[in-house]
């Protein structure tokens, strides 16, 4: 029985959605966009979190790391289930290099002998935890060698670690050196940030203070790594480029050129790499002498941190098979019943290091279940006006790999008709955190006011807007917070949307959960298993179906709106802000030098005003009477074309600097903190490098493209309106 409490509640919410309800949508116009919230709410109706929940436990039944016996079975599940509810589907398979190990080994020899395990152990309550076909706990792409040297703990090893190291005296050259998981720093770039230092191998533990614990109960009491969980992970030189390392730029498909392991080594560690848990670990970090590690290098084993050199002296030896290997990736397509030539992709990958459950299967079951929902619209009688396109993606794990192939393959197609990309990975409990392209902020924002926030009596939108308020260090920040659409965070390279948006400068998005940092406790680890997620992950599917709900109903706005919901202003607001970020560098206030940003502010004036005269069309559309005739149709096209091909106007075609694989002159990523994104990047990064030239030169360059998608936006706006007037009788 509710309360009266609950009961005004449930009022208040309901009164919330119907005010919503009543506001125009964007792109639609009236008589449309009545249409589209019956079809939406049947859409978002039709998500159960049961089904959600049985399509992980077979997801996540045994290991399906790419290359392997598991994986192609999970290809083919998703398969059977797309044609099963009606789409048309295929597999379409690749063959890149995905090398697996042979022989694992890491020794301390003194002043102790210890040999370390390597191996995550079974945990009873864990049914899955000790299944066979697990891929060994490894780095991949690591290079094969042998080497015994004394061993220097380097904390997180990155470049600003190694800096201080130099200030402390304390020389890796010659040496193993041994870092923590943790930071901002991609795993492969540890191995590749020690080489350059002259070491001749590199281990990378899990410590507790991070990731064990010392944060919550370990597994299976808590949902923290237990002192033998392993973190497995690739290597790949990810900033730099993604997908198969032997077609950098192409396809993988049979027949196709390959380079040779030589000729690829550029993207990845020249020394060999292996991760460790941290019982594995403590024994090494226990035999450090030297000076104690300052105080923010600590972790949390029961030892005093230590840096080293010695006199601990290791052995590591890996070996890697190197081997190119199938991989599956799944694609079904619904056909668009007014513009097919324009195309919505949705995707989430479906390899995992071992079961998954969390990375990715948290993201991977709403793909599946949006494709349920999807599948029985269709046979309700709704039709959408653009092309649907769903992707589950292999090999995402080793590098982006599926994906990258995939847009590589049909990169000459996905240029003329690829709308935007809306990405799922892992998700967790928390607040709805969107990334990505900001011409597409304002339609998240919308989309998340469509659905409610899991265990309160409010929407999605208004709960992240909540979480940030409270956030917010000021009065105003904190109102500011409650009305303003949700900032998306920029993407770099992280998962799937990288070759959509990096590599060929199409709007994409990257929605998650998150907030709550106990979901990621068992990350790249054999009990990431429906046992963990069941219990400390998302145990109702709550979170998964909120996801499912928002990502879905954002897929059916692009999907059917009149026009694309493209908004260009909040675009022009983000990049101000990376100006303003790239102007507080320490490095322009050390150098002394002048550093103009000028021509840049320049042109995101202009595109302001093109943004406010695009809104004011789109605001017309949304008012607009009569129905849409046949006639229209055309011009309409015409204007989505300038839309959504606008964001390629911010490619630069030779490249970035050091990396011409990322084209993208706003977003990349981080060249040394490959989990953050480096906007503005030739600037931001010749600044941070000393290389003032190449910073300077990219000025006009990037003001060059913001005018050009000013103009574009200028060009949609006057075509819209024109098109309007023709629509509303007189």
């Amino acid at each position: 029985m509710r309360t009266r409490a609950a009961v005004i509640g449930f009022l208040l919410v309901g009164q919330g959605l119907a005010a919503q309800a009543a506001e125009p949508l964007r792109g639609f116009a009236p008589a449309a966009a009545a249409l589209q919230r019956r079809w939406e709410t049947r859409f978002r109706s039709q998500i159960e979190p049961g089904n959600l929940r049985d399509y992980l436990r077979v997801l996540s039944a045994e290991p399906h790391h790419a290359g392997s016996p598991g994986s192609k079975r999970m290809a083919e599940y998703i398969l059977g289930r797309f044609q099963e509810w009606g789409l048309d589907a295929r597999i379409e398979e690749f063959t890149v290099l995905l090398p697996q190990p042979t022989e694992r080994v890491l020794e301390l020899l003194e002043p102790e002998r210890y040999e370390a395990t390597l191996v995550e152990p079974p945990i009873p309550e864990d049914s899955t935890s000790g299944s066979s076909g697990q891929v060994p706990t490894y780095n991949a792409y690591s290079a094969n060698g042998d080497v015994t040297a004394e061993l220097v703990y380097v904390n997180y090893g990155v470049p600003e670690d190694y800096e201080r190291l130099s200030r402390l005296g304390v020389d890796v050259r010659g040496k193993i050196v041994i870092a923590r998981y943790g930071h901002t720093a991609f795993r492969g770039l540890k191995p590749k940030t020690a080489a350059e230092h002259g070491a001749v191998g590199c281990v990378i533990y899990s410590d507790p203070r991070e990731d064990g614990y010392y944060n919550e109960p370990i597994y299976p009491e808590g949902p923290a790594r237990p002192w033998r969980g392993v973190q497995r992970g690739s290597t790949y030189y990810m900033p730099i480029q993604n997908g198969d390392p032997l077609t950098p730029g192409w396809a993988s498909d049979s027949g196709a050129k390959r380079l040779t392991l030589a000729e690829a080594a550029n993207m990845m560690p020249p020394i060999p790499v292996l991760p460790i848990s941290y019982q594995d670990a403590l024994p090494f970090l226990r035999a450090l002498t030297g000076p104690v590690a300052p105080e923010d290098w600590r972790g949390a084993l029961p030892i005093t941190y230590r840096i080293g050199p010695g006199p601990a002296r290791v052995h590591l030896k890996v070996t890697l098979d190197w081997k190119v290997r199938p991989i599956y990736d799944v694609i079904a397509r619904i056909p668009g019943a007014v513009s097919p030539d324009q195309w919505i992709i949705r995707g989430n990958h479906h390899d995992a290091w071992v079961h998954g459950a969390n990375d990715p299967g948290s993201g991977n079951v709403g793909l599946l279940e949006t494709a349920r929902a999807l599948g029985q619209l269709v046979k309700e009688g709704w039709k959408p006006n653009r092309t649907i396109i769903l992707a589950s993606w292999d090999a995402e794990e080793w590098g982006l790999i599926g994906s990258t192939e995939w847009g590589e393959k049909h990169a000459a197609e996905l240029a003329e008709k690829a709308v935007a990309y809306i990405n799922t990975d892992t998700s967790g409990r928390g607040w709805f955190t969107p990334g990505g392209s900001h011409s597409l902020q304002a339609l998240v924002s919308e989309a998340a006011g469509a659905v409610l926030q899991p265990g309160l009596r409010t929407t999605v939108l208004q709960a992240a807007r909540d979480h940030l308020a409270t956030l917010a260090a000021t009065t105003s920040a904190r109102a500011a917070a409650h009305v303003a659409p949700l900032p998306l965070y920029g993407l770099g390279a992280e998962t799937d949307y990288a070759v959509f948006l990096g590599h060929l400068g199409i709007a994409s998005l990257d929605l998650l959960f998150d907030g709550d940092w106990s979901w990621r406790g068992t990350y790249h680890s054999t009990y990431d298993s429906f046992y963990w997620y069941t219990h400390f992950g998302d145990p109702t599917f709550a979170y998964g179906k909120a996801l499912a709900e928002t990502s879905g109903t954002i897929l059916l706005r692009l999907a059917d709106a009149t026009v694309l919901p493209f908004e260009f202003g909040n675009m022009a607001t983000a990049i101000r802000g990376y100006v303003e970020e790239i102007e507080r560098l320490p490095e322009i206030r050390k150098s002394g030098r002048s550093f103009s940003f000028g021509p840049i502010r320049s042109a995101l004036g202009r595109l302001d005003l093109a943004a406010k005269s695009s809104s004011v069309a789109f605001a017309r559309l949304g008012v607009a009477q009569g129905n849409i005739a046949d006639s229209h149709r055309r011009e309409l096209e015409s204007v989505d074309r300038l839309l959504y091909t606008a964001e390629r106007l911010l490619l630069h075609e030779p490249g970035l600097p050091d990396r011409p694989w990322f084209r993208h002159l706003i977003y990349a990523s981080d060249p040394y903190h490959g989990n953050e994104v480096s906007t503005l990047p030739p600037i931001r990064e010749g600044i941070e490098r000393d290389q003032w030239e190449q910073a300077h030169a990219f000025v006009p360059i990037v003001a060059r493209a913001i005018d050009r998608l000013a103009a574009r936006v200028t060009e949609a706006a006057v075509g819209l309106t024109k098109s309007v007037a023709r629509m509303t009788p007189p």
